[in-house]
């Protein structure tokens, strides 16, 4: 009876353990093309701010974290069909991309802008840049506002696959320019050899129709629990100084923005 006893008090310990060890990992899909907030080292490994913010939530939720490569345009599709469990690619909140999945609160909120040659003059009409070639990545919110604002005022708009894809024929000249994200294009391009001689022009894109309310971690429609536990995570980075340990690792400046 003694030993029946013990046991039935080591089995109700076991079960009282912390149970995080054996929580599901969570498989987060990431685009590794967009220094520096996602690309990779020479060895192969992912190195970034999304990267690194993505794994300092993980371990605030008490799960491993399963990271997922996928180009930018397959990120959704492989949400919907559980391929993955959560994105978190620098994707934007955006009224359209809510009709088919969740976001959490925003982790960092930056502009868009246009690169082209320095020197190029772009007013805030835009005017100049009819007839001219600009970059963009498919499936992305510049491809859309390219379409939408650009290409009416005259430009032709290229998508590609990748934004590294968009930067080599923006160096080679078969392209006049590209839209992106600031920060990316920053230091993705402008920061590098093959950035020299090209600079940010015309005003700074924000409108919220294109380019939401900041940048969000994607979930499936429905899923409140991994929605709520995200949340709750960036609240705790952010206020146990995880976050600026990291965003100071990348940047000089407040990205998580107002």
């Amino acid at each position: 009876m003694k030993k029946l006893v013990l046991l039935g008090a080591l089995a109700l310990s076991v079960l009282s353990l912390p149970t995080f060890a054996d929580e599901k990992p969570l498989k987060i899909g990431i685009e590794a093309a967009y220094p520096p907030f996602a690309s990779k080292a020479p060895d192969g490994s992912i190195v970034g701010f999304d990267y690194d913010i993505g794994n300092a939530l993980c371990a605030e939720m008490k799960v491993k974290c399963v990271w997922v490569e996928q180009e930018f345009d397959g990120l959704i599709p492989a949400l919907k069909v559980r391929k993955i469990d959560a994105i978190l690619s620098s994707m934007s909140i955006t009224d359209d991309r809510k009709k088919s999945v969740d976001f959490t609160n925003k982790y960092y909120n930056t502009p868009a802008r246009l690169v082209m040659k320095e020197g190029t003059v772009v007013s805030d009409n835009l005017s100049e840049l009819k007839g001219k070639k600009i970059g963009v990545q498919r499936g992305s919110i510049h491809n859309r506002f390219a379409e939408e604002v650009l290409k009416p005022l005259g430009a032709e708009i290229k998508p590609y696959g990748s934004q590294n894809e968009i930067y080599l024929d923006v160096a080679a000249g078969r392209l006049d320019g590209t839209v992106a994200d600031a920060t990316l294009l920053q230091d993705g391009f402008l920061k590098t050899d093959s950035g020299k001689g090209f600079a940010f022009v015309g005003p700074q894109f924000t409108d919220e129709k294109y380019f939401g309310d900041g940048i969000g971690i994607a979930v499936r429609k429905g899923d409140k629990a991994d929605l709520d536990k995200i949340n709750a995570a960036i609240v705790a980075i952010r206020a146990n100084g995880t976050y600026k340990q990291i965003q100071d690792k990348y940047f000089d400046f407040d990205i998580y923005g107002k």
